[in-house]
């Protein structure tokens, strides 16, 4: 595993408060920093190591931001950092009057008046003014309202079962397709274009990835075989075929280290291959009862999720050094119901940090886990009602909910629409629904500063939304 890498990763990770305003510089800043580190590449050893940890401990004191807050003792090291905030910057006085000078005084939500939400809630608590502050008054019904259609790809001739906006970048969009097929997509930067086509697999692409640097696309196909293509070029620089020869059905990419991908297959088994190599580690392999639908890992890199077409998500530990795989928890969401999306995300408030496992399930449900322990145990904390029984039918995080008066989450529906919705009402949760698609909804991807959303259907059109 090469140090560079590593410290990359670090970077990738807090690119986003580096220069939140201008995403131009900090594309710019990853690359230029990933030249500078291959070309100062040297053997591994107690001083690169320690360049490593001391490098992360600098930019958690900088930005404010722990990898702490990834694990489940986030809450007292959050509890620190606030504190710390509060004796170097500014006075308690000081950030109540700036949170009064965002705030709307004598506006009332159409959404009605809200109660305290309660402990251990996924939302920010009544102390988090400032981060309110950094998006405004308006309720979280409005901040999700659209002005309309940005553009429509309609390059693919199958279903476009996947959607994903790369890492902090707010116009690079990767699609794949049942046609065999991925595509390269620029939405934000001048005229929306397809930038690649990505062609080699010879059945229809079931998945792919983004590396932590955007450099690279991980894809896996239903022909069994899994490719590693470069973004710039939109060459394929790996192909290598599944072990069992099956058909791969999903695929992620280590968040720390894109030698390692986890590939997911219809025979059950869960996989860890090296990219570098091309080779399946020893001890990288685990068996589940059904086919590997979807598979996502946590922030921290330690804890995968697997799910199955049986109604199932079984957790694993990862070792970053080994690749090895050890099971850890089992969750039965609903017998026979295939798990056709997992997405696991830390709330990035201070205030509210909760480890989360959001699941779309084929039995007309989204749900919404906490995870409870360090092996990756799941105890469900909400169930919400969609259209959602035979498609592959995807569902996400809004990246910017911990910072507001409610939590959003976006799915694809098998009623043609998106639905969103905020997790925290326990009544009438639907807070918006977008209707453009002529058949149902498969994919759905915000970029990192929710000003586009992209959706795909089973007809294979790509729509990408404007938000107002």
């Amino acid at each position: 595993m090469a140090w560079w890498q590593q410290v990359l990763a670090v970077d990738a990770k807090f690119n986003y408060h580096r220069a939140p305003a201008s995403p131009g510089f900090k594309t710019l800043y990853i690359r230029r920093r990933s030249q500078l580190l291959r070309d100062s590449a040297r053997e591994d050893g107690p001083a690169v190591r320690h360049y490593l940890r001391t490098r992360l401990a600098l930019l958690q004191q900088r930005y404010c931001v722990t990898l702490d807050q990834l694990s489940l003792k986030s809450r007292t090291a959050s509890l620190r950092s606030a504190s710390r905030l509060t004796t170097e910057g500014d006075s308690p006085h000081m950030s109540r009057s700036m949170s009064m000078a965002f705030s709307q005084p004598g506006s009332q939500s159409v959404e009605g008046p809200r109660a305290p939400p309660p402990p251990g809630s996924l939302v920010p608590t009544q102390r988090a003014e400032a981060s309110r502050a950094i998006v405004g008054g308006t309720s979280i019904g409005e901040n999700y309202a659209f002005s309309g259609v940005h553009h429509i790809f309609d390059q693919h001739r199958d279903s476009v079962t996947m959607v994903k906006f790369a890492h902090n970048d707010s116009g690079l969009l990767a699609c794949c397709s049942l046609d065999g097929s991925l595509s390269i997509c620029q939405v934000a930067d001048g005229e929306p274009r397809v930038l690649h086509s990505l062609q080699l697999h010879t059945a229809g692409v079931t998945g792919f990835d983004w590396s932590a640097t955007n450099d690279l696309l991980l894809s896996c196909g239903e022909d069994g075989k899994v490719c590693l293509w470069s973004v710039l070029s939109g060459q394929c620089l790996r192909s290598v075929s599944d072990q069992a020869g099956t058909q791969v059905l999903s695929c992620v990419f280590h968040p720390f280290n894109s030698n390692w991908a986890v590939l997911g297959n219809s025979r059950g088994m869960v996989q860890v291959l090296n990219m570098s190599t091309g080779h399946y580690p020893k001890g990288g392999t685990s068996k589940v009862a059904g086919q590997v639908t979807s598979l996502t890992f946590d922030s921290t890199g330690k804890t995968l999720w697997a799910g199955d077409d049986k109604g199932t998500i079984i957790s694993f530990l990862f070792d970053l050094g080994s690749g090895g795989l050890r099971k850890g928890k089992r969750c039965v969401v609903s017998e026979g119901a295939p798990i056709t999306c997992l997405s696991a995300r830390t709330w990035a408030s201070r205030e509210a940090p909760n480890p989360t496992l959001l699941v779309s399930a084929g039995c007309d449900a989204l749900l919404l886990y906490r995870v409870v322990d360090k092996e990756g145990g799941l105890r469900l904390r909400r169930k919400f009602t969609v259209s959602h029984k035979t498609q592959p039918v995807r569902s996400t995080f809004c990246p910017l909910m911990s910072f507001r008066q409610g939590a959003c989450v976006v799915s694809g529906c098998e009623d043609c629409s998106v639905w969103f919705l905020d997790v925290e009402r326990d009544s009438r949760p639907l807070i918006n629904r977008l209707q453009g698609h002529a058949a149902p909804v498969l994919g759905v991807t915000f970029n990192y500063d929710e000003s586009l959303l992209a959706t795909s259907d089973a007809s294979g059109l790509v729509i990408v939304w404007k938000r107002e």
